[in-house]
């Protein structure tokens, strides 16, 4: 077992083993629904129950974990009345991102978007997903308004397993190379400050992100 008393290897243990246990609920390693146990991922990570104990805390907050007073934990559930929800929601805000992020935002800001246009991370879905949240996140930020942008992230980040699951079962029709060439699109029309343009590429990546989950959703194994 990896010793986590010092404080150094201890930030980097307590890292780690969120990074892995994140990594393994967005793979559905840790089945959503499952019940899940400190000692248990102690074992499984090689690790005490400490980093353990912090990575669970922080999944909780990001909606991937929950806990059952004296029972330990779960990994949440997919709720497909939850997911139409999220999606509903998504299309909303990062619409109105779109829209203010062409109309407010300085050029140096947009033309930041740049940063996105390619990713060596296609073979690591984990890493992927990380790059298409910041993504969306980035283009949330260039709205230019706080609030909106606050409200577009808290909705955003809790896409990543439907991100993670949706591509990996796409991943032999090249989905995350298709994706990419969909954010290099709206990365032009948005540029261009071409609104009409960037509003409906925008509705038609959401729209074929829902497609590619619900598609998924019809497997029982991950529903709740």
């Amino acid at each position: 077992m990896l010793d986590d008393s010092t404080t150094a290897n201890g930030r980097l243990i307590r890292d780690g083993v969120y990074d892995n246990i994140r990594a393994d609920i967005l793979a559905c390693e840790l089945a959503p629904g499952a019940r899940i146990h400190e000692n248990d991922l102690a074992a499984r990570y090689d690790v005490s129950k400490s980093p353990v104990r912090d990575a669970l805390l922080r999944l909780q907050v990001e909606g991937l974990i929950e806990v059952l007073p004296r029972k330990g934990y779960r990994v949440r559930p997919i709720s497909i009345n939850d997911v139409g929800e999220l999606y509903e929601m998504r299309l909303l805000f990062e619409k109105a991102c779109v829209r203010r992020a062409i109309e407010q935002a300085p050029d140096d800001v947009l033309s930041g978007l740049d940063t996105f246009r390619s990713t060596d991370h296609a073979g690591d879905l984990a890493a992927w997903v990380h790059y298409n949240r910041q993504f969306h996140r980035a283009i949330a930020a260039a709205a230019g308004n706080e609030r909106l942008a606050k409200a577009a992230a808290e909705v955003i980040d809790q896409f990543d397993r439907l991100t993670f699951v949706g591509v990996a079962t796409h991943a032999a029709d090249g989905a995350s190379e298709k994706l990419v060439a969909e954010h290099g699109a709206l990365i032009d029309a948005i540029q261009a400050r071409d609104k009409g343009r960037a509003s409906r590429l925008i509705t038609d990546h959401i729209k074929q992100s829902r497609k590619r989950v619900f598609a998924v959703l019809n497997n029982p194994a991950i529903v709740d």
